[in-house]
């Protein structure tokens, strides 16, 4: 058995009957997860555009930051 993620955009309550009522007549077993969407203000927008553009030569990755803690504090 496979699994695939399909999303719907459902209007009304009974929209999800239907498409419930619609998988079982096919007998595809499924799952409903309830995912609330959401959206970013401009300014969080900006702010993660800005993280996402901004120049990793000025970041340390983690596992840097990792071994030199271990190394400073002899672990």
């Amino acid at each position: 058995m496979q699994a695939i993620n399909i999303t719907a955009y459902t209007e009304d309550p009974s929209q999800i009957e239907a498409v419930k009522a619609f998988m079982k007549a096919l007998k595809i077993k499924f799952e409903i997860a309830n995912v609330k969407s959401y959206e970013l203000s401009t300014e969080q927008q900006e702010i993660l555009n800005s993280q996402i553009d901004s120049d990793k030569s000025l970041y340390t990755d983690a596992e840097s930051i990792y071994t030199d803690l271990k190394k400073k504090y002899e672990l």
